[in-house]
């Protein structure tokens, strides 16, 4: 179904762009983290929707890849189960569904936010697949985390429809310059569709290396394969393998487009034919510069070319094309055309080349696809085939730098935009860097989003030009197919090194490519505020990237609850995510919430010119002075800004613990009860003298206390009202949906109760606590009055 999908985009945008539905009236609201920025976006006050521990993930057999996916990724880092089932949502679930709305087209959804749940529908899997990343993007970073992270899990109430402007967004990655294997490209593709990417363009040959194996040419590879740039190690796929990843994409859909550079950058081909190790020999298919051929493995381009004249060329060729093009069930297929001077193969030979390999792609029930030099053939010619011309010069878009693209649309060929000056992820980002070349400039998040001046527009990129009295059409969004940003891999070994130079440039691409022409919030300065808050995904998921000095990274910390059998606490204490900044340039500091405070200690793996800096880790020891429950707080600071995470350390009071079910009520009458992540099926009782701590637990009736000598209520759930009368010591109700009313009443102690961040069914009511409760800053959703002294909270 995946597959299906993407397909019927593809094949459809040859027509033009998708539609996007006009934007709304109502202001936009701050987009949080949201890359790429969607269509519509409207706040709904008040509404908060909390995963915890009974949310399931909901909807039809038709969604159940991306339910499943969904819940894979939340699993980790919640710790919920987070069932995925075909039952009718209930309140607290989110459900996916299919929808007969034509306004969301093939790719677009719908998500809304609520108290209540959250639904994401769209009419196809596909759009599913990309409302689930906008609700990752809602989420905290830390959903990310492959370990259990505290929480809270909240995302505020929202109402979102969104659809792509450009219905091809691509990202191209060579393995021919150096060799990659499938896991390597795998984890690329679950980078690039993270941020709505569609279209993986694998540019699987060049001058250095041939990497699929072709049935029947094992020549191919075991010459053509054996090195890459540099005389570094080589490598090649075998078909299953290929097909494997084109599967792998699909179920993320994307669709993939194979790429065999034809004329130029094909010595490989060439080697495997006429150079020495040759069997069969072919001498042939040589119009490189040398003859005999031989192996140039440095980043030199312009010198190879197969002869057009040779039969032999065109039996090899039309091995490669219908190979790769039964593999790959997507409608494209890429024959390259680039960087083939008239000293190397003259223009009616490169010319009389592209056509009569655009005939055998044809033949293949593809469309051809190749670099704009190929809008030099005889497209929009009667028979000739439907083409795509892949535009990536990076000269001047109003002089003849945009030549190329401009012929293609005078014969009526679409067009990718791919301007190398800002869409090549190998150029470099800084100078000095080690990876990288810098032919079309050092290119830095803003010449990535801003293509002209402080535009980002590629309909107004090209205007019409007039040369020799010959007026050339402008490239307008008519002609335009979509976007691709392209990774040459002349410099990149590694995975690390692919993600330094994807992030966090290809976000904004990927923004190009989906979000309207026209948005408030569709600007350089609101995009690197937004992919600010990324950076710790990236961190969390391994991910490498450039901690570019363009984006404001944020600081962001993480810090579990501790329980310890003493009164001491020491060892690890939290998580900071600061990315760009040295351990130098960062420092915290934990409030003990006994009055004290003291330094931590920051640890971690530091950044290098071509690695992002880990996660920091926090370590400190306190000595409390008596037994309890105290709410500590962790600030960390970096010269840019701060962050702080709140935290509950229980100290020597747990004198009995319940974990996993327990069955029927439970009743409290002496020492402290704690829940630690339990399920109660029934009511808890807590008598007088009586304590309860109960964390992300799941209490299935009311909870009552009289005279109690300390209640903690810190995430979960409990299944009915919650009443607390007379308490002695310290109250917190923290992060609890509450299928009830919560009423406080009658405590006097030393520090002020604390009711946040709950969902509430019903009234919140407190009277006569001495001194009033207070929210922290975390307003509590209600479904009733706030009454007494709970008034605003």
């Amino acid at each position: 179904m995946a597959l299906v999908v993407t397909l019927a985009v593809q094949a459809a945008a040859l027509t033009g762009q998708v539609a996007t539905p006009a934007l709304a009236d109502t202001a936009p609201v701050a987009a949080q983290q949201i890359v790429p920025i969607p269509a519509t976006m409207e706040a709904l006050p008040g509404e908060t929707f909390v995963v915890g521990p009974t949310t399931r993930i909901v909807g039809g057999e038709e969604t159940r890849a991306v339910a499943d996916a969904l819940a894979a990724t939340m699993r980790s880092s919640t710790g919920f189960p987070l069932l995925v089932s075909t039952a009718e949502p209930q309140p607290g679930d989110i459900a996916l569904g299919l929808t007969d709305a034509a306004d969301l087209g093939d790719e677009g959804y719908r998500l809304d936010v609520s108290s209540a749940g959250i639904r994401i529908e769209a009419r196809r899997p596909a759009g599913l697949f990309y409302g689930t990343q906008t609700l990752r993007q809602l989420l905290p970073p830390w959903i990310e985390s492959p370990t259990v992270r505290p929480g809270p899990w909240t995302v505020s109430g929202v109402r979102i429809t969104d659809t792509p402007r450009y219905a091809y967004r691509g990202m191209m990655l060579d393995i021919a310059r150096h060799f990659q294997p499938p896991d390597v490209v795998k984890r690329v593709i679950d980078r690039a569709s993270a941020y709505k990417l569609n279209v993986l363009h694998l540019h699987v040959s060049d001058d250095q290396g041939f990497r699929i194996a072709i049935n029947g040419r094992p020549e191919l590879t075991a010459i053509g394969g054996q090195f890459s740039i540099n005389n570094d190690p080589g490598g090649f796929w075998t078909q299953a393998e290929y097909v494997d990843v084109v599967n792998y994409a699909a179920a993320r859909f994307m669709t993939v487009i194979p790429e065999v550079d034809t004329p130029g950058h094909t010595n490989a081909i060439v080697m495997s034919y006429a150079g020495p190790e040759a069997n069969p020999v072919l001498p042939d298919v040589n119009c490189t510069r040398n003859t005999p051929p031989q192996w140039n493995l440095t980043g030199a381009v312009g010198y190879s070319a197969m002869c057009p004249e040779s039969p032999n060329t065109w039996a090899i060729l039309t091995d490669i094309v219908s190979q790769l093009s039964a593999m790959t069930p997507g409608p494209y297929y890429h024959l390259g055309g680039d960087e083939v001077p008239a000293s190397t193969l003259a223009t009616p030979r490169y010319v009389s080349f592209v056509d009569q390999e655009a005939q055998i792609v044809k033949a293949q029930g593809k469309i051809v696809m190749g670099w704009a030099e190929i809008s030099q053939a005889n497209f929009g010619q009667p028979g000739s085939p439907a083409a795509v011309a892949q535009f990536w010069n990076n000269g001047n878009p109003a002089g003849s730098g945009g030549d190329t693209a401009r012929r293609a649309v005078q014969k009526g060929m679409k067009v990718v935009m791919s301007p190398a000056n800002h869409t090549y992820l190998d150029m470099q980002q800084f100078v000095g860097s080690p990876l990288g070349l810098s032919w079309a400039g050092r290119l830095d998040v803003s010449q990535f989003y801003n293509w002209s001046g402080s535009s980002s527009d590629p309909a107004t990129y090209i205007p019409a030009r007039t040369t020799g009295g010959v007026t050339l059409p402008a490239v307008t969004d008519a002609d335009i197919l979509g976007v691709e940003a392209a990774m040459w891999s002349e410099t990149l070994r590694t995975l690390d090194d692919i993600g330094f130079q994807m992030f966090p440039r290809l976000p904004a691409t990927a923004e190009i490519g989906w979000s309207p022409q026209t948005h408030p919030d569709r600007n350089l300065a609101s995009f690197v505020n937004r992919v600010a808050g990324h950076g710790l995904r990236w961190q969390l998921q391994g991910q490498n990237f450039h901690p570019s000095p363009q984006v404001p990274w944020r600081v962001d910390v993480a810090a579990p609850d501790i329980a310890s059998g003493g009164r001491t606490v020491a060892g690890d204490i939290a998580s900071v995510s600061t990315p760009g900044a040295t351990l130098e340039q960062v420092s915290a500091t934990i409030d003990w919430g006994d009055g004290t405070s003291s330094a931590a200690t920051l640890s971690g793996t530091a950044g290098t010119n071509k690695t992002a800096n880990g996660i920091y880790t926090a370590t400190a020891s306190h000595t409390y002075g008596r037994n309890g429950v105290y709410q500590a707080t962790i600030t960390a600071t970096r010269p840019t800004g701060s962050a702080t995470a709140r935290f509950t350390v229980v100290v020597d009071t747990c004198t009995s613990t319940v974990s996993g079910t327990h069955p029927g009520p439970l009743v409290v009458n002496a020492g402290v009860t704690c829940l630690a992540g339990a399920t109660v099926s029934g009511p808890v009782t807590v008598l007088p003298g009586g304590s309860l701590v109960a964390t992300g637990a799941s209490i299935q009736g009311p909870v009552s206390a009289t005279g109690a000598a300390m209640l903690e209520l810190i995430g979960g759930s409990v299944s009915g009202p919650v009443t607390l009368t007379g308490t002695t010591g310290e109250v917190e109700v923290e992060g609890v949906r509450i299928s009830g009313p919560l009423t406080l009443t009658g405590t006097n102690v030393a520090v002020a109760p604390v009711l946040a961040g709950n969902i509430v069914n019903g009234p919140l009511s407190c009277t006569g606590n001495t001194p009033a409760p207070v929210n922290n800053g975390q307003p509590n959703t209600i479904r009733g009055p706030a009454t007494g002294q709970c008034k605003g909270l």
